[in-house]
């Protein structure tokens, strides 16, 4: 999330879409980052989530105490799958997310925290990519924990040029941006050299459900 704020320091406006909501913890770390810093940046959250139960049952979850202030927020979305005032705008999107992003257009940032690809394979692979790549603006930075190598190739497949960034204090993550930059504080990976060097690591495609591997 940090990076993704950091990338767009510049902008006061952000469309953000999280992959999935789950139980919300992008978003509210985002809310929370950004009020925090004292940002001033208008949101538009988009986020999908097939599961109603768990949407549900967001009320009730134990948030930790620096996420409280925002309960109502939460409470909100929990009862309509939507909240508005005048810098935040969140709409839940109970269903299916490959067809819910083909909806979506001028995207700055995405969360892409979908599970793994042997649990939740169609939110990994070329076609979903595609379709996220089309819902961007040109400026969009798409981030992830996600550092396998099929992962990134399905990414590079649709034009997304592919970052290394190592936080201090946690994993490594992916970026991926639709075009070369100079950052210092992101790591380019040669995707070119990448499959040259690696022949057995593939793209992930929607034919190919049955793949599973540890994307970890």
């Amino acid at each position: 999330m940090i990076p993704s704020l950091q990338y767009h320091q510049d902008k006061k406006e952000l469309r953000i879409l999280d992959i999935c909501f789950g139980l919300g913890y992008n978003t509210l770390a985002t809310l929370y980052y950004i009020h925090k810093n004292d940002l001033g940046i208008k949101l538009h959250i988009y986020s999908p989530e097939f599961d109603t139960k768990l949407l549900k049952s967001l009320q009730s979850f134990q948030y930790p105490d620096e996420l409280k202030e925002f309960k109502p927020i939460i409470d909100r979305l929990s009862q309509d799958f939507y909240y508005e005032d005048e810098n935040i705008k969140i709409e839940l999107f109970n269903g299916d997310a490959r067809k819910y992003i083909k909806t979506l257009q001028d995207i700055d940032i995405v969360y892409q925290d979908a599970f793994s690809t042997d649990v939740n394979h169609s939110l990994w692979t070329v076609e979903y990519f595609a379709d996220i790549k089309k819902a961007l603006a040109s400026d969009a930075i798409l981030t992830t924990y996600s550092i396998a190598t099929p992962v990134r190739l399905s990414l590079y497949k649709n034009n997304f040029v592919i970052y290394l960034h190592k936080p201090e204090t946690t994993n490594k993550i992916t970026i991926a941006l639709n075009k070369k930059q100079i950052n210092q504080n992101y790591q380019y990976i040669d995707m070119e050299l990448k499959q040259q060097r690696n022949t057995v690591s593939k793209p992930l495609y929607d034919q190919d459900s049955s793949n599973e591997m540890d994307y970890l």
